[in-house]
This record gives C-alpha cells, sequence and structure tokens, in this order.
C-alpha cells in the first residue's frame, strides 16, 4: 500500500512540475529553425534569398512588449532578404488602447529587410479590431496581402511572385483572387501566405506554386514525445507539423511565438523559421 501512495505522489509531483514548466519555461525563449531549401525554379539573381517567417504573435496574452523587442532584434540579426508574417498578430481577448497599437506599429517598423515586408490576416485578427491590425501593418511598412499579391524584381528583371491569402476560418478566403496576374508579370517562383494550413490542397490543385507559409497550427502548442501534437485547431487538422511536401509544394508551417486558448506550451518553444532558398542545379 505504501509503495502505491509513493507511486501516486511521484506521478502527482511530476504533472504539477509539468503544468509548471508548460505554463512558465515552455513558454519563453526564442528558437530559430533554419532550413535550407534546394529549388532549380528560383530565378538565378535570388539564388540565396533569405526569409525569415514569423507568426501567431498573440500580442498582449503571453507576449508583451519587451519580448516583441527582442524578435525584431532576432530577425535583424539575419539580415533577411523578405519578411512574413502569417497571422494572428493579436489575440482576440486581447484588451489594449491606441497607445499600444501604435507602440507596436513603431516596433515592427524596425524591422529590416532587403525587398519587403509582407503581412495576412489570422482567424485572432478578423475577430479583433481587424482594421486596427490592418492600420499596424501599414504604418510598420508591411504590405498586407488580402487575397492579393506582390511580385519581387531583382536588378535584372527577374520576378518573384507573393501572394497571400485571408483567413479561412471566417470564410475571408478567396484563391483565385489570390492568384490573379498579368502574364507579363509571371514569375518562374512562386511563395504563398496563409493563415490556415489546411488550404493547402486546394492550393496546389489548381496552381503551381513553388513555397507555402502557413500559421496557425502551432505545431501543436502542447506536444508529447513520440506522439507529438496533443491538439490543433480547425483547418489545420491535416497539416500541422513543420514540413511537408505536397504534391511537390514545400509547405512550411510556423511553430508561432505566442499562445492560443491557453497559456501553455510543451516541448514546442516560440519560435521564427529562417529559409535560405539556392538554386538547384
Amino acid at each position: 500500500m505504501k509503495k502505491i501512495l509513493k507511486w501516486i505522489l511521484i506521478i502527482f509531483i511530476m504533472i504539477i512540475l509539468t503544468i509548471f514548466y508548460a505554463r512558465f519555461i515552455g513558454t519563453m525563449g526564442l528558437i530559430t529553425k533554419e532550413y535550407t531549401i534546394m529549388d532549380s525554379n528560383i530565378p538565378k539573381d535570388f539564388d540565396g534569398l533569405k526569409i525569415v517567417h514569423f507568426s501567431d504573435l498573440h500580442y498582449n496574452r503571453a507576449i508583451d512588449i519587451k519580448k516583441v523587442k527582442s524578435i525584431i532584434e532576432e530577425i535583424n540579426l539575419i539580415n533577411p532578404d523578405i519578411v512574413v508574417f502569417t497571422g494572428d498578430l493579436i489575440d482576440k481577448d486581447a484588451k489594449l488602447n491606441n497607445n499600444d497599437y501604435t507602440e507596436l506599429s513603431k516596433l515592427l517598423e524596425n524591422i529590416n529587410s532587403k525587398y519587403g515586408k509582407y503581412a495576412i490576416l489570422g482567424n485572432h485578427d478578423y475577430q479583433k479590431e481587424k482594421d486596427e491590425i490592418i492600420k499596424i501593418y501599414n504604418n510598420s511598412d508591411f504590405k498586407y496581402l488580402d487575397n492579393s499579391n506582390d511580385i519581387i524584381y531583382s536588378k535584372n528583371n527577374q520576378k518573384i511572385f507573393i501572394g497571400g491569402i485571408n483567413t479561412v476560418t471566417h470564410h475571408q478566403d478567396d484563391l483565385n483572387k489570390a492568384m490573379t496576374i498579368n502574364n507579363e508579370e509571371d514569375a518562374d517562383y512562386k511563395i504563398i501566405l496563409v493563415h490556415e494550413p489546411d488550404i493547402t490542397d486546394d492550393i496546389v490543385k489548381d496552381y503551381q506554386v513553388n513555397l507555402i507559409l502557413a500559421g496557425h497550427s502551432h505545431n501543436g502548442q502542447v506536444r508529447l514525445p513520440i506522439i507529438g501534437a496533443i491538439y490543433t485547431p480547425p483547418y489545420a487538422k491535416k497539416y500541422y507539423d513543420n514540413y511537408y511536401n505536397v504534391d511537390g509544394t514545400n509547405l512550411y508551417i510556423s511553430s508561432g511565438i505566442g499562445v492560443s486558448t491557453v497559456n501553455y506550451r510543451l516541448f514546442n518553444h516560440p519560435s521564427i523559421n529562417f529559409y535560405r532558398i539556392n538554386k538547384d542545379n
């Protein structure tokens, strides 16, 4: 009997320590996940292109201004060519005033990139004051992609297409609109930003794209060894881990920086993704 009670006590202590770790340690720090992508389609002028991808800040839940400053410092250390943000800038339950919006805009403006900064809305952004969030993007020199796209030119007029799709959760997505370009603007390399990764099948079914960057799943905010993600949100049920090859298209999903619903992260520290795209001959 004493042996059983001893094991019950040990298990209870382990559970308490795990909860403590997930709440106060698992949500801290910042990891940079680095990936090398080899692709023969990347134009020669963009060989070695550096992209920083961050997502799911959920500002004012577990992330404060001090944390945002450290994230920006980490991004700028990489000296990226392109920076992308794939949604959920502010948590839907956050209570912000005008000064908060202004300060966040000023901080995000300090992110440096050679070719530009791009952002889309996530499901939390749409539930929040989306007009204020769009204003933050505009005031911090992010190009807001609302089912729209942009062409990035090299000095020799070689091109990269970058498109962004609005939140699927709230049925604001319009894939055809996001992919529509003039024939003369067609590009050899196409990047698509989405918040919810399960839209990937719809994209690759109808369009030839090279790289899809997503957020939303947090890769499973709470993970267990061997088992992996314990829970993922709607529209991140099929695709939720770090990487998938979907019919030849590279899909990378950020594990995000903030937390959603519950303020816990387990075996899944906050992170940003850094991609270096090299030409594969």
